[in-house]
């Protein structure tokens, strides 16, 4: 089977993070090689060539090489449609980084075109391929947890001044969309609805405290409700010092899970015939270390994530365009999971709560992440 050309718009952390697993990652480079990467920087585009051993081209040059056939896109996120589209136009394959987009319009659109180019589209939730999710999911779906009943997320980060001071487009709503829930939470939003099942309402807050001349929010609550009728609770921030470890727990009638730091913590399931009627064990009982996979390596990459859950991602998305299938993380998926934090922003800045309808947006979706902040002067 001959090795599908990869091309990576986009140089900056998560651009290499892209090149090193190409390269690095044993099941992916036997299916992929990395051809070329782009950037509107042409000195960290030939940065990024010199350290994985490919070409430096531009951006066009990149979209039009018959020796591409996916387009990796890691440019900002109100990116993403322009340069997905773009790729399809010339017929390649595309991936793109979370989340989709900043926009359910500018989603649509890439979706759209994915669709009548007949290619692939992909959108990096790597989470999802973690073994530890995995296990939560696969514990979910067999009825080990009982009914789902209730979520926690809690991302609490730091971002210095600055790493918003670093790139104009860094803590803008055109191209960030949004702020500690668009960018950093939404892979664990993304997690959370794919355990206990769409978002179809929410209540929210978000505010601005820890930073300074930004458009969007630096810490958000909320509260979600899942389809199925679970109901999460949410706290995503980037004004968290010295910033903590992402953690998320789910809860059902008979067991419960917790993945801290992309480690199964926690994870209890009643037996058959246990008497679940009393008090419960208050956290005794840990069945974790039962169910965690055999040890693996689990060095972390330059940009601080680990890169084998984006690896296995990419080998999806290989085996996807072979058998002529979606990705197991298409743009509809990803798009559950922004078309929630639109909602989020709404419900936010109107003080109501929102519901999201299956396949429709909230009407904040239409312009970037339009919401209201509490300022730091203002509280």
């Amino acid at each position: 089977m001959s090795r599908l050309g990869f091309g990576i718009i986009g140089c900056g952390v998560i651009g290499g993070l892209h090149a090193r697993v190409l390269r690095d990652h044993p099941p992916l480079a036997a299916r992929a090689r990395l051809v070329a990467v782009a950037s509107p920087s042409p000195e960290r585009a030939r940065r990024l060539a010199a350290e994985t051993g490919c070409e430096a081209v531009g951006i066009d040059t990149l979209v039009h090489r018959a020796d591409i056939d996916v387009v990796s896109v890691c440019a900002p996120s109100g990116l993403h449609a322009e340069l997905g589209r773009l790729a399809l136009a010339a017929g390649k394959h595309v991936v793109v980084e979370k989340p989709v987009e900043v926009t359910a319009r500018a989603a649509d659109a890439l979706i759209e075109d994915a669709r009548r180019a007949g290619r692939a589209l992909a959108v990096i939730s790597q989470r999802r391929f973690d073994p530890a999710s995995r296990t939560v999911r696969s514990a979910i779906d067999a009825g080990e947890l009982g009914t789902p009943t209730s979520g926690l997320v809690e991302v609490p980060l730091w971002r210095g001044q600055s790493y918003y001071d670093s790139g104009d487009w860094r803590g803008s709503r055109a191209l960030d969309g949004g702020g500690a829930l668009l960018n950093q939470g939404v892979h664990a939003v993304d997690l959370i609805q794919w355990f206990l099942g769409p978002v179809v309402e929410v209540a929210a807050h978000t505010a601005l405290r820890g930073h300074q001349g930004i458009e969007v929010e630096d810490v958000v609550t909320a509260t979600l409700r899942h389809a199925g009728g679970a109901l999460t609770s949410l706290l995503a921030t980037t004004a968290a010092y010295p910033g903590r470890t992402t953690r998320l727990a789910v809860h059902g009638d008979r067991g419960s899970a917790v993945i801290d730091d992309d480690e199964l913590a926690y994870f209890h399931a009643a037996q058959p015939g246990d008497d679940t009627s009393a008090y419960g064990a208050y956290g005794a009982g840990n069945q974790a270390a039962e169910r965690r996979p055999a040890p693996s390596a689990r060095q972390r990459d330059a940009s601080g994530l680990l890169p084998a859950p984006h690896g296995d991602q990419l080998v999806d998305l290989c085996d996807a365009i072979a058998e002529g299938r979606p990705p197991l993380v298409d743009g509809h998926e990803a798009r559950k999971a922004l078309l929630t934090v639109l909602a989020v922003y709404e419900a936010a800045r109107t003080g109501t709560l929102v519901r999201v309808p299956p396949g429709t947006a909230p009407e904040a979706a239409a312009s970037p992440a339009a919401y209201t902040l509490q300022t730091p002067e203002s509280v």
